[in-house]
């Protein structure tokens, strides 16, 4: 286990406090194969200065997204079921509904209506639920997958053009008028080099929506909550979220909170790269 405390990644603060000592699974994290053991341990870190949360472990999560993540995750269920499943969900009680409601009515203020069949590249399209709902409300989506069952669900099963790779690796020469980050970027070591590669994938004039764990507001119900389960390197503040952005090289035009249906708490932007 690691032991000298993490400098934060976002506005470099040294000596953050530690919130809370992890030896075992809380209720309700998925068993990957690796956190079973009796070795189980990770800690929760808060900046003192932004407020931004991290979790320091041993576990090699990163290379297990590329094959088992989707079949750990959904195991039992199958991932089909699962995507049927939250798709029958009433819109009140669906965050993927919520979310397709929000970039179709910020498409509509933001592009006064001009933009009437967006283009969408959405990274780390898990079950492929928005995909399907954003393509339903006239959109064009692509979805970056690493996991392979998950980018053969989305392709085969959804009917989505889905590509199988690490958005790291992943390779294109065409512009999107939306690239999005839905509870993604939390999973990897770096997000500000991965949200910054985004810039290489956006269209003039063209917008970045993210969603992340809420910090804040999930330490107020306590360490067991699901934003501080093992799969999140990272947890936001309102100013590290920010932080991040910036930078990545973008500004935002909005930032909210919420609490969505499936009682995650959320940080949301839409972000533009900075203006030279």
């Amino acid at each position: 286990m690691q032991t000298a405390k993490p400098t934060c990644p976002l506005c470099h603060t040294d000596n953050p406090d530690r919130l809370h000592t992890y030896t075992q699974p809380p209720v309700g994290e998925t068993r990957f194969p690796f956190s079973t053991n009796e070795d189980y341990q990770r800690r929760l870190y808060a900046c003192r200065t932004c407020g931004h949360m991290r979790s320091v472990h041993d576990f090699d999560l990163e290379g297990f997204y590329q094959d088992a993540y989707g079949a750990a995750t959904y195991g039992n269920e199958g991932i089909q079921a699962a995507f049927r499943k939250i798709l029958a969900l009433p819109a009140r009680e669906s965050d993927n509904a919520g979310r397709v409601k929000r970039l179709v009515e910020f498409n509509a203020q933001y592009n006064r209506g001009l933009l009437t069949s967006p283009t969408v590249l959405d990274v780390g399209s898990g079950l492929c639920v928005f995909l399907y709902g954003i393509t339903q409300a006239g959109w064009q989506g692509t979805a970056v997958e690493p996991d392979r069952g998950m980018a053969d669900h989305a392709r085969n099963y959804v009917k989505i053009d889905a590509v199988c790779a690490s958005f790291m690796e992943f390779k294109t020469d065409r512009k999107h008028d939306f690239i999005t980050f839905n509870k993604v970027l939390e999973h990897v070591i770096d997000p500000v080099q991965m949200l910054h590669k985004s810039h290489q994938h956006l269209d003039d004039g063209g917008c970045v929506y993210l969603e992340l764990p809420d910090a804040e507001a999930a330490w107020r119900a306590g360490p067991g909550r699901e934003e501080f389960f093992i799969e999140h390197y990272h947890i936001f503040s309102l100013a590290s979220a920010c932080l991040l952005a910036r930078k990545a090289g973008f500004e935002a035009l909005v930032i909210e909170r919420l609490q969505e249906p499936s009682s995650k708490y959320t940080i949301r932007l839409f972000i533009t790269p900075q203006r030279s």
